[in-house]
């Protein structure tokens, strides 16, 4: 097993460089995502100053700072600017939540954000600073998760998989599943609550139980021989946009971007059809998933796919669905800890470990009569 390469900024700059990908700024500055938004507005128009030296000696009064909506873990806010020239432009300043580090790698996560923009994924990287980043702004709007099983959505979706999983990011192509799971489970396994009932709801969960389970599915799941793609590992509504007069698709936000398993990013993706909800009744069908294969199969001739190719990657994604319910699991017993955004983490936990429970023999069933079935047994 090789050791995974930690990025720095200047590490990323330097490799971004020598593949002709054009370099970001950078600012030390931080700001507090604790803050109100007025008490936020002059420390990011600060922050845009700093970063995007056009913008230095521009009066306050010609930017406007708003927020925008995402997900559970970020600050997203989007700046407009009437510049000197009369053009008005906009940027999203994303500030990263905090202890966000216990969870995401963000040398990762900046390493391959370059690369995947250059292959036009995502919004462009603008800049980087102490806690955050800036990148150009999507004109679209955030998908929400019904809208992820409407067929020409869904295919698109696939279609944009397939490419992205095409992009190749400088490093090691180790897949990271199991490593983040077991880096999860170490943190998840060692915490203490100040609540008392948080504590309490703590002492609940059976690490010994999942540990074992960690280890029945990572055996199972690596007899499947699934390709290890550059993964986005968080397909999520929120993290899909799209411009509805233009037609235009947009896959966002990489941070738990790594190599990873094909099966799991496509299992994951689905499991997102129950959104924060967990409503696992939304849970896409064979026939769903089947539209979903083959457009991410063979984008050009979807038709063409064998039923052969069909049932390997639907026992594929409906297995490592498995391991994307105790990723999440295992992540939302940490930011119960970590996280100070009012979010029910802790039953977040349960309801994704409830359902992994729930779904585990009849996917271990497919799982174990299709490779007895390849093995002519």
């Amino acid at each position: 097993m090789g050791a995974v390469k930690i990025w720095n900024e200047m590490e990323v700059a330097a490799e971004a460089r020598q593949n002709g990908i054009p370099e970001f700024l950078t600012s030390s500055l931080t700001v507090d995502i604790s803050l109100s938004l007025p008490h936020l507005t002059p420390r990011v128009l600060d922050l845009c100053k700093d970063l995007f030296k056009k913008w230095s000696k521009l009066d306050d009064s010609r930017f406007s700072v708003e927020r925008v909506s995402g997900g559970i873990t970020n600050l997203l806010l989007k700046v407009s600017v009437k510049e000197e020239n009369g053009n008005d432009v906009s940027v999203t300043v994303r500030l990263y939540g905090p202890n966000t580090d216990y969870v995401i790698n963000r040398g990762r996560e900046l390493q391959a954000i370059k690369y995947l923009s250059a292959a036009g994924f995502g919004a462009k990287l603008l800049g980087v600073f102490g806690n955050g980043m800036v990148q150009s702004f999507i004109n679209a709007r955030t998908l929400v998760p019904s809208d992820m099983r409407e067929p020409k959505l869904a295919a698109e979706i696939a279609k944009q998989l397939h490419r992205f999983h095409q992009v190749e990011i400088p490093g090691s192509k180790e897949p990271q599943l199991w490593n983040d799971i077991s880096k999860f489970f170490e943190k998840a396994s060692a915490l203490q609550f100040d609540d008392i009932e948080k504590q309490k709801t703590y002492e609940t969960v059976s690490f010994e139980e999942i540990q074992k389970e960690i280890i029945e599915l990572k055996e199972l799941t690596g007899l499947l021989n699934s390709p290890v793609v550059f993964a986005h590992n968080d397909l999520l509504s929120g993290n899909i946009m799209v411009n509805d007069e233009k037609e235009e698709l947009y896959l966002i936000d990489f941070e738990y971007g790594s190599y990873n398993y094909r099966g799991f990013d496509i299992g994951n993706h689905f499991n997102e059809y129950a959104g924060y909800d967990c409503d696992y009744s939304l849970y896409p069908n064979k026939d769903e998933q089947y539209h979903f294969f083959k457009h991410y199969l063979q984008p050009e001739k979807p038709d063409e796919v064998s039923d052969k190719d069909l049932e390997a990657l639907y026992v594929e994604a409906n297995t490592f669905m498995l391991a994307s319910h105790i990723f999440w699991a295992l992540w939302a017993l940490i930011q119960a800890k970590m996280s100070p955004i009012d979010f029910d983490y802790l039953g977040y936990f349960f309801l994704r470990y409830n359902e992994y429970k729930l779904q585990k023999d009849k996917s271990f069933l497919i799982a174990h009569s299709y490779l007895s079935k390849l093995n002519g047994r």
